[in-house]
């Protein structure tokens, strides 16, 4: 039974649809592993009546002879950032405890409507805010990887989607939801040594998906493979006229386009992205993808992001801004926590309420929110934020003159431990130094795993893509993950 967890999400769907083994049975191996898994606290809750009851629900139209749906038979594991009908939905954070949704968000229905199962709630930084898990009001997921060089800290999964990543790795799910609003899909993946592809902003849909900042966030798969990633968005995708920023376009194939000839394909090497310190493992990652898309047939092209330097910073402004305008929402009176101290009047409440439900992260992006949209602050931050951010986006399309993707590094280094840079939030938002520019400039990105560092741990490279072009991003990260056979997985030691 264990050996069925080994499998990913297209081993699994062909497996059930082919009689080598039931629905059923892979939904009851994850349960007993996310179980025997919980010393992670990669799951906030466990759904295992709904994984089982989609897993019968599988075997018997197979039963019947009916045409199998596209996930039928597969168990997954659901960020706890999108709202899940009849289960607890809290965006990690105390200010949402005991809010169970009424209604199911536009992805997760997709997902269950595709035949998918839900083995619970993953734990993520609280409203997604962070880069290591850490921030999570239900404390934080600790990764499935250890260092190899006698050093055994327990190591950051990533951040938002740390549970999402510590899951898939670990072998306790074989995909999972996540969302990516700055990077929290693609560095999470390259720290746990998975893939992930943030879609082009719209293409997921954002109903029903708690919001941290509206313009960024985007839905996407997390999973063991390409092949396991084009499945899952392609059922995740489509068209939500609930949700303005959705794209009306219909959802290509991804997994039936998959190819890993690069030929006739230019990816350009942005000079930019060689920034002061890195390590020189990372660099000769990169330089180990370059000669692997090179040998898949592609051309190779240098280019210029000149802005790149400032996306960061621009972002940092952005997110918060939009931030402090979502979760103005959460003041005690309609659902969620609420502290009303004796005697006190409404604004006491609302403070205490917020004071005790949010979270530090999440109070100091609110703050730097509230301050840049201020009266005397407005035009010298937010605006000026925002003509970097069309300034990003100007440069990208200029480089499309010149290639068809990017290859870049997708975070700074690999895994760190717990704790080593929570104290600098500075250091911390230098993670995404890799990931913001794709995300300012709402374009397709996905992270593959192309091998280990000295002591161990997993990197990750970036192929970032024109808008709506998932499957040019799609081939390319297949054609790395061919070349670099990445086999590597953490011993349990849960």
């Amino acid at each position: 039974m264990s050996a069925l967890t080994d499998l990913g999400i297209a081993a699994i769907r062909d497996g059930v649809r082919d009689g080598k083994f039931s629905a059923r049975e892979v939904a009851e191996a994850f349960v007993a592993a996310v179980e025997k898994a919980r010393p992670l606290n990669a799951f906030l809750v466990e759904t295992p009546d709904h994984a089982l009851a989609a897993a019968d629900a599988a075997d018997a139209a197979r039963a019947a002879g009916e045409t199998p749906k596209p996930l039928a038979g597969v168990p997954i594991g659901m960020k706890d950032l999108f709202c899940t009908k009849g289960v607890p939905t809290t965006a990690a954070s105390l200010i949402l405890d005991g809010f169970t949704p009424t209604y199911e968000s536009t992805v997760s229905g997709n997902l269950w409507a595709a035949g998918a199962g839900m083995l619970g709630k993953l734990n993520m930084d609280q409203f997604a805010m962070g880069s290591s898990n850490e921030t999570s009001a239900y404390g934080n997921v600790i990764s499935p990887w250890r260092r190899n060089d006698g050093g055994n800290a327990p190591l950051a999964p990533g951040g938002s989607s740390g549970g999402s990543s510590a899951a898939v790795a670990a072998r306790i799910a074989p995909g999972a939801t996540g969302t990516d609003t700055g990077g929290s899909i693609r560095q999470p993946a390259a720290f746990t040594g998975i893939s992930g592809i943030k879609p082009t902003y719209g293409r997921c849909s954002r109903w029903g998906v708690v919001a941290f900042a509206s313009s960024l966030d985007q839905a996407g798969p997390m999973a063991r493979d390409v092949r396991d990633c084009a499945i899952m968005l392609q059922a995740m995708a489509g068209f939500d006229p609930k949700d303005a920023t959705s794209l009306d376009l219909a959802v290509p194939n991804w997994e039936a386009g998959l190819s890993s000839n690069l030929n006739g394909k230019r990816i350009g090497i942005p000079k930019e992205y060689r920034v002061d310190g890195m390590p020189p493992e990372i660099e000769a990652l990169w330089q180990q993808g370059i000669a692997w898309v090179r040998d898949a047939g592609a051309e190779i092209v240098d280019v210029s992001l000149p802005h790149t330097k400032y996306a960061l910073p621009a972002y940092y402004i952005i997110a918060p801004a939009e931030a402090s305008s979502n979760l103005a929402r959460y003041d005690g009176v309609r659902y969620g926590r609420r502290d009303l101290p004796e005697g006190a009047n409404l604004q006491e409440m609302y403070a205490a309420t917020r004071a005790a439900g949010f979270g530090d992260e999440v109070k100091r992006r609110i703050m730097i929110g509230t301050y840049v949209l201020s009266a005397g602050f407005y035009d010298a931050y937010y605006t000026q934020a925002q003509k970097v951010r069309a300034l990003i986006a100007r440069d990208f399309e200029r480089a499309w003159a010149q290639c068809d993707l990017l290859l870049t590094p997708t975070a700074p280094s690999a895994a760190f431990a717990l704790g080593e840079k929570s104290a600098d939030p500075i250091a911390m938002y230098l993670n995404d130094v890799f990931t913001v520019p794709s995300s300012l400039a709402g374009l397709p990105a996905m992270s593959v795993p192309g091998g280990l560092d000295g002591a161990g741990l997993p990197l990750g490279l970036q192929i970032i893509g024109k808008p709506l072009d998932e499957q040019g991003v799609l081939d390319a990260c297949l054609a790395i993950e061919e070349r670099a056979g990445f086999i590597a997985r953490p011993e349990a030691w849960w």
